[in-house]
């Protein structure tokens, strides 16, 4: 049995784009997912060849449907379910910005719970000045 369409949380679960189905579930209905620069609800149900918006931390995550797995896939076998479409910079400012936050002096030891709460405001704030559509 081939399936065409499948509900939007339950395919971003089986292709490991979240951790659990809840974790999807809550992210669609924080209007974390858009297809087609849409909200969605988690129910929505998706199609080969849409492309998928998915917002995770200060990440903005495009991808595109090739197919639909029958359950949870290992890792290894995501590439064949979808095309990652995001884009070198959006992974490239990610990974500047975690430098940038994150910094430690060599021999400061661990953040205290008080650096920690900062960071995360830091981290927080930073994130939500950029606006996406």
């Amino acid at each position: 049995m081939i399936m065409e369409k499948t509900r939007i949380d339950k395919w971003l679960w089986m292709v490991r784009i979240f951790k659990t189905r809840s974790m999807a579930s809550d992210s669609c209905n924080a209007g974390k997912v858009k297809i087609g620069g849409v909200n969605c609800k988690p129910s929505r149900e998706v199609k080969t060849n849409e492309e998928i918006q998915v917002r995770i931390g200060q990440l903005l995550k495009t991808v595109k449907v090739l197919d639909f797995p029958k359950n949870r896939l290992p890792a290894k076998l995501t590439p064949e379910y979808y095309e990652d479409l995001t884009p070198q910079e959006e992974y490239e400012r990610i990974k500047m910005l975690h430098e940038h936050v994150e910094y430690r002096e060599h021999g400061l030891g661990r953040p205290t719970k008080r650096d920690r709460r900062q960071l995360d405001y830091l981290k927080d704030f930073l994130s939500d000045t950029e606006d996406w559509e």
